[in-house]
Formats: structure tokens, C-alpha cells, sequence
């Protein structure tokens, strides 16, 4: 009995010491930038390792970073933290298998989406605001490099398509590129993402001015390269959002509740007039044509969404081409289309009506969170969440991308980010014990 515990007592002083340096400073900033480097290259990493190899590097981070939280357990405010509303979204993706009829793919769906918030609430709550927009710089950095260093050797050296990472060799006719992203729009979306982080790296003087600008300009040449519709419109939409947020900033704070009235109403304004002349808005930034066969497949969607318009057909994440009714949406070029391309409709589709409604109610509260705070904080870097936010909402409105791997991650760590600071939850104790 002595001897098995003495056995077992280097096994235990090992194992303590794993989780006291997984919790260290260096190694919760590499692990962080790690974990978005993987969750914004899965569709280069897939071609090249396949759905198991991405699944055991998704495991492995996931592991790692339950290490690295447990280690911290004790610095770290669990209070009032974790937003409810993304709670019962996730939630309700996992009971979705009970009416699914296709269980096994439900279960792997919501077990892939499941892996890819918990790498978000490990980024929220094991780094700070600052420390997570520099993970994301760096990561992004990376991305952005090898994207065009490989759309250089296909367009300009090779001459040739580079197929299983998606890249067409177009860069010698001014582009669209796609980089290791495999499609436009989602390189279009990093670069977009990537301007905003390395702006917020600039103001808040986290990287050396030389990288930044070369940061910035690295984001702004793929921008112009990438030639993506959807990229153009969000890139108008935070432009004015951005001088929106920095007008609030430097406002009285008296007057910041009016000005946040007037730009609600300002907003709701634009929206409708955006809507009834969306035809010479597309038209403006060459996007009709794409936006024709988008609607085509919305239209389709909408008559099976009509068979199961409250709960949808059970949550399966990116869809899969060999079950009804994803086999029956085929794209002009004749395959099965890998999303809904709109994030409203796919979860529509995925979780019905109760679905949509979740994640307008997480979007909507984490953005407003998000958007009070960065209105009003004395540090800069709390812009970032609120403009990341509306980001990814206004991209969903043409891609599914929040719904998946990276971007969903983002979306999750930047609510959770924002619920730190509003959260109604973390002010129940003080109210309770007056």
C-alpha cells in the first residue's frame, strides 16, 4: 500500500507542475495564438490531414486549454461570466439530436461546434482584452503572410492553381485571391478582421510602430486583391461605425445618451434605405451576380424550412453532402452547396425558428454590451470586441461563418469578453446581501 503511493506520488508532482506552467503567462500566449491560428486555417489544415487530423488538433487545444484554466483557477472570475444567452444556444444545438433524423451527424455537429466555444470562453477568460487582440494579431499575421506568399507563387511564379488549397492563381490579373482561406469572401473577412486588430495593436502600442504599419498595409493589400462584395459592404459599415464610436468616445458623457438614441435612429434609417436600394448597392460593388444564385438557394431553403419551421431539422454544423435535404441544395457548378451562405437562414434551416431567435438574442445583447462599454471606456482597446461584433453580423447576412470553427469561436469569446464588463448576473450577490 506504502509502495503504490509512493508510486503514484511523481506521477501527482508531475502532473501539478504541467498545470502550474499551462497557466504561466508564455504559455497561455502561445497556446492562445495557437488556438486562433487553427481555428482560421481549418480549411487549409482539412485538405492536407484530413477531418481526423483537424478533429485530434481541435481535442488536443481543447485539452490544453482546460489545463491551462484549471491551473488558473483561482485568479480567475467565473461570476456573472458566461453569457445565458449563448448558454441556451449551445444547448439547444445539443438536444436538437432528439428530433434529428440523422443523430450520429447531430451528435459529431454539435460535438465539433461545442470544441470550438470552449476554445472561445478559454480565450475570454484565461487572457485579458489586450492579450487576446495581440494572440489574434499574431495569428493573423501568420495567416495573412502565408495566404499571399502562396498566392505569389501560384499567380505570379508558377502560373498555375494551387487545387486542394482552393487557390485559383489569379493574383496576376488583379485577383480575387483566396489564400489558404478557400474562398474570397473568407479571406476577405481575416483581412477585414485583421485591419481592425492591427489598427487596435497600433493605438494601444502593443506591437512596434514598424510592424504595425507593415501589419496594416499587409491587411489592405489583400483587402484590394480579394475583390469580395460582401468584404466591401462591411468595410463601409465599420467605416462608419468606427467614426460613429470614436465621436461617442470623445463626447461628454451627459450628452452620450442622446447621441446613442439619434444613432439607433440613424441606423434603422440606413437599414430600410440600404434594403430598398440593396439592387444599386450590389450593382455598385459588382455583387449581383453572386447575390442571384445566393438568393436562388434562400429561396430553397425557405420551402424546407417550411417542414420544420420551430425546431429546423437538427443541428449538423457545416452540412453534409450525402443526406437529404443538404443533397438536394446544389450549387450552378453542380455539387451539394457546404452552407446556407447566410447565417439567418442556415440556422434557421439547422435549428428553426427557436434557433434563429437564440442567436439574434446572443448577437444582439453581446453587441449592445459591447458597444456601451467601447462607447465609454477610457482604454482603447475595448473598440475591438464591439467593432468584431458587427463584423461578423453584418457578414452573416452573406456567409455562415459564425456558425463554424473560427469564426464562431471569435463570436463566443468576443460575448463573453463584452459580458464581463454588463453582465446582470455579477451584480445579484451585492444586490442580495443588501
Amino acid at each position: 500500500m506504502i509502495r503504490s503511493e509512493r508510486e503514484r506520488d511523481p506521477l501527482r508532482r508531475y502532473l501539478s507542475a504541467w498545470i502550474g506552467f499551462s497557466a504561466g503567462g508564455h504559455f497561455s500566449q502561445a497556446l492562445a495564438v495557437a488556438i486562433v491560428l487553427y481555428g482560421f486555417s481549418t480549411q487549409a489544415i482539412r485538405p492536407m490531414m484530413g477531418w481526423a487530423g483537424s478533429v485530434a488538433i481541435l481535442a488536443t487545444l481543447v485539452l490544453l486549454s482546460a489545463l491551462s484554466l484549471f491551473g488558473a483557477r483561482h485568479h480567475i472570475e467565473w461570476r456573472g461570466i458566461l453569457p445565458v444567452s449563448l448558454i441556451a444556444l449551445f444547448g439547444f444545438m445539443g438536444i436538437s439530436v432528439f428530433w434529428s433524423e440523422y443523430t450520429w451527424l447531430t451528435i459529431g455537429g454539435f460535438s465539433y461546434a461545442l470544441g470550438f466555444g470552449m476554445l472561445g470562453i478559454y480565450l475570454a477568460l484565461g487572457r485579458d482584452l489586450v492579450q487576446v487582440v495581440r494572440a489574434t494579431g499574431d495569428a493573423l499575421r501568420i495567416l495573412l503572410a502565408i495566404s499571399l506568399s502562396l498566392e505569389v507563387l501560384s499567380g505570379l511564379l508558377i502560373d498555375m492553381p494551387i487545387r486542394f488549397l482552393g487557390i485559383q492563381g489569379n493574383l496576376a490579373m488583379g485577383g480575387p485571391i483566396q489564400g489558404i482561406a478557400g474562398t474570397r469572401n473568407y479571406l476577405g473577412f481575416l483581412a477585414m478582421l485583421a485591419l481592425l486588430t492591427f489598427s487596435v495593436e497600433l493605438l494601444t502600442r502593443s506591437v512596434p510602430r514598424q510592424t504595425g504599419v507593415v501589419s496594416v498595409t499587409g491587411a489592405v493589400v489583400t483587402l484590394l486583391f480579394v475583390r469580395s462584395p460582401v468584404t466591401a459592404i462591411a468595410v463601409l459599415v465599420l467605416i462608419v461605425a468606427a467614426v460613429a464610436l470614436n465621436a461617442l468616445r470623445r463626447a461628454p458623457e451627459s450628452r452620450r445618451p442622446v447621441m446613442q438614441i439619434v444613432l439607433a435612429v440613424l441606423i434603422v434609417v440606413g437599414g430600410v434605405l440600404a434594403f430598398v436600394a440593396r439592387n444599386r448597392l450590389l450593382a455598385s460593388v459588382d455583387g449581383t451576380s453572386d447575390v442571384s444564385a445566393r438568393t436562388q438557394l434562400w429561396e430553397r431553403m425557405r420551402e424546407l424550412i417550411s417542414v420544420h419551421d420551430i425546431t429546423g431539422w437538427g443541428w449538423v454544423g457545416q452540412w453534409p453532402q450525402t443526406v437529404f435535404p443538404y443533397v438536394t441544395l446544389i450549387a450552378p457548378s453542380g455539387r451539394p452547396y457546404p452552407t446556407g451562405l447566410n447565417a439567418y437562414f442556415d440556422i434557421w434551416l439547422q435549428l428553426g425558428l427557436a434557433g434563429l431567435v437564440l442567436l439574434l438574442v446572443a448577437g444582439v445583447l453581446a453587441f449592445a454590451r459591447a458597444w456601451t462599454t467601447a462607447s465609454g471606456h477610457p482604454i482603447v482597446a475595448y473598440v475591438w470586441p464591439a467593432l468584431v461584433l458587427l463584423l461578423i453580423g453584418v457578414t452573416a447576412a452573406a456567409e455562415s461563418f459564425v456558425l463554424f470553427e473560427g469564426t464562431l469561436m471569435l463570436f463566443v469569446a468576443t460575448a463573453t469578453i463584452s459580458a464581463r464588463k454588463r453582465s446582470w448576473r455579477s451584480r445579484l450577490p451585492q444586490s442580495l446581501g443588501r
